[in-house]
């Protein structure tokens, strides 16, 4: 398993203006996928006890289906990032399929909340160099990561495991607001947080880790 995210130099270099890592040394959780009923609730409840804020890489039609939700992210200080429209994979879709899955999310979340989306990333971490061109012709910058904990596989071991042995300063941390790991996201994220503040490391806001 990839828990740590280290794409090859050539790589980072041909995909420049991508964020592997914070730029501060400070660490950053990012959530994909929601908002669902099973879990968004469950993480804005711990995010506000620890007074965190973090970015949820929303799909459009759960923003649609629960625009309360959505409301809630945005009322409670958190970044709302776009993960396309439908979760479909770039990579397959031809220029124009793609600019339409990214931008009708910009849409959605402009007209239904005058929000302006600043952060992207791919379903599945899947891009190349046509979704590079189309980022910045639509003026988002992709938000990777350096850790994936794989909550989404709903095993808290392997959580801890990503988190007692990964997690690092400059970590951009994925987990997921889904049906898949609401039984686990509580307590992943309590020993996330108690590992952070063991390793003397702070939670830093997303408009300054991101840059």
């Amino acid at each position: 398993m990839r828990f740590k995210y280290h794409p090859p130099l050539l790589i980072k270099k041909l995909f420049s203006n991508f964020i592997w890592e914070t730029s501060n040394e400070k660490v950053i959780l990012t959530f994909d996928d929601g908002p669902t009923e099973e879990t968004t609730i469950k993480i804005l409840n711990i995010l506000r006890t620890n007074n965190i804020r973090a970015v949820f890489f929303c799909v459009g039609d759960n923003i649609q289906k629960h625009p309360e939700l959505t409301e809630k992210i945005l009322e409670e200080g958190h970044t709302i990032g776009n993960h396309t429209i439908n979760h479909k994979l770039l990579t397959r879709m031809n220029r124009e399929e793609s600019i339409e899955e990214i931008n009708s999310f910009n849409k959605l979340m402009k007209e239904k909340y005058n929000y302006d989306v600043k952060y992207f990333r791919p379903p599945h971490g899947r891009f190349n160099l046509k979704t590079n061109e189309i980022l910045n012709g639509l003026n988002l910058k992709c938000v990777m990561w350096s850790l994936l904990t794989y909550d989404f596989d709903n095993a808290f071991v392997k959580v801890k495991y990503a988190i007692d042995n990964y997690f690092r300063e400059n970590s951009i941390i994925v987990f997921h607001d889904n049906v898949r790991c609401s039984e686990i996201i509580e307590e992943s994220l309590n020993y996330t947080i108690e590992q952070a503040s063991n390793k003397g490391f702070v939670f830093g806001e997303p408009e300054d880790c991101l840059k």
